[in-house]
């Protein structure tokens, strides 16, 4: 192992203008020793032992998320990490394993204050090492926040998107073999001799049918008793050939008066041909609204997801509605709301002014405490999230609340801190909240919690005029 000399810290950036004194000093009260391979410099969890200087070698800086590792950063010879001057981190947040055959100098935590007493010059050069060290790290976190945030995202999007692609892949197969069978119906029908008044009455009915929007909602058993009741009409009238015929004509309102009435109106001999023609359009109307439906859920899907992610737009800040921003949020995360079967509970005032804002933070403000919201209240009967907006004085304020089990009064002064998380490992990264707190800070807002066992609220605060 190689001795180390106040040439060697000199080589480094940060300590050229660093007294001789004050780096032989930490020479002499250091403790100097190399790792193998494999071994450990820190874990997650455990306390800093204090200023560490790699000299050689190499040391990986990872986490382990969702069982699965995500390297941070590579620590190369140079680098300066660990505990350092004025620095609130006490313990490891990430695993530091060495690559290989790695030197290292480590400085007591128990030296520091005597450091920052006596030693001005080496406290100054440490000190910048502490800002430039959190400024990249938290902005690896916040990217990773981000990305992880993208992955529930994506994942529930997923599978939203799949049910209307699915239903537009059935309701197309379905509607070709439909088609394929139509043209023996057709024979029947061009087969009879209709007069012109009886092509008219048909004709309007079809069309009365088609446009009609006050289609009755029937539960299951009045369903049941009134197909019943057009199967019977049917029978007495032999009419035959199509087994789905009630359901339709049910489906689109028709009753017994109606067929009534157009059997009064054409030949009994031509009525069971013009039903089984009006059946196969009601049909083919059906198959086509499911389509046209199932696609309509998709663009909405990827509208949404257009104005969440803010992508056809800058950073500036823009006057926005936070009501739009807060609707494609719930949609975003839907699919996890349906899964912990939690009540959605909108209490909007429409009224509210708008806000200048810069919509991308602002949904992510949204998604955040939405997410912690859900994943609170994972598991609870009767789970409840209620989104409350409303004005005080010149102030727009959300209210997100939910019945769950509430924040234990240890930890609350706690949950905005940076890396700070009541997640299981893997689930999150702690920097949730204090990206909610900084982007609302940036919008001169205020974020404030009230909890108890049964209800926790975050009430966000912005200036209308802000």
């Amino acid at each position: 192992m190689k001795n180390i000399t106040v040439e060697d810290l000199r080589a480094i950036e940060v300590f050229k203008e660093v007294p001789e004194d004050q780096l032989q000093w930490m020479i002499d009260n250091s403790r100097h020793y190399e790792l193998q391979e494999g071994e450990y410099m820190t874990r997650p969890g455990e306390e800093l032992e204090g200023t560490h200087i790699l000299f050689s070698g190499k040391i990986e800086l990872y986490r382990i998320q969702n069982n699965t590792k995500h390297t941070i950063s590579e620590l190369l010879p140079g680098t300066i990490t660990g505990s350092l001057p004025f620095s609130r981190g006490k313990i490891g947040v990430a695993f530091g394993q060495c690559v290989e055959l790695t030197q290292i100098m480590t400085l007591p935590k128990d030296l520091l204050r005597h450091l920052i007493v006596s030693f001005y010059e080496l406290t100054q050069a440490l000190v910048i090492v502490m800002t430039s060290r959190v400024r990249e790290f938290t902005e690896l976190e916040q990217q990773n926040e981000k990305m992880m945030a993208l992955g529930k995202l994506s994942a529930g999007l997923a599978h939203e998107l799949n049910n209307p692609a699915a239903a537009i892949v059935r309701g197309s197969v379905s509607l070709k073999n439909h088609l394929l069978m139509q043209p023996g119906d057709f024979k029947k029908l061009i087969s009879i001799h209709l007069s012109p008044e009886e092509v008219d009455v048909i004709n309007n009915k079809m069309e009365a049918i088609l446009q009609s929007t006050d289609r009755p909602v029937l539960s299951m058993m009045k369903r049941s008793e009134k197909e019943d009741e057009i199967l019977d009409w049917l029978d007495d009238n032999s009419i035959t050939g199509c087994s789905d015929i009630a359901e339709n004509l049910v489906e689109f309102g028709i009753t017994e008066e109606d067929l009534e009435e157009l059997k009064s109106k054409i030949n009994k001999n031509d009525l069971s041909p013009i039903l089984l023609w009006i059946n196969n359009n009601l049909t083919t109307e059906r198959m086509v609204a499911d389509i046209q439906e199932a696609s309509k859920r998709i663009a909405d899907l990827v509208g949404s997801v257009k104005t969440f992610t803010h992508m056809d737009r800058g950073g500036e800040r823009e006057v926005v509605d936070i009501h739009v921003g807060i609707r494609n949020t719930i949609i975003m995360l839907n699919y996890k709301i349906k899964k912990a079967n939690v009540k959605v509970i909108e209490e909007f005032d429409t009224t509210l002014p708008k806000i200048k804002a810069m919509v991308g933070e602002l949904n992510q403000v949204w998604t955040n405490l939405i997410d912690n919201a859900i994943d609170a209240l994972e598991g609870q009967e009767g789970a409840e999230l209620k989104i409350v907006t409303f004005r005080e004085k010149d102030f727009v304020k959300v209210a997100i609340c939910d019945n769950g089990p509430g924040i234990p009064k240890e930890i609350r002064s706690k949950i905005f801190d940076p890396f700070f998380t009541t997640k299981s490992v893997g689930k999150g990264t702690g920097l949730g909240l204090d990206v909610v707190m900084r982007i609302v800070r940036q919008h001169h807002g205020s974020v404030t919690l009230q909890t108890e066992p049964g209800k926790t609220e975050f009430l966000v605060c912005f200036p209308i005029n802000g």
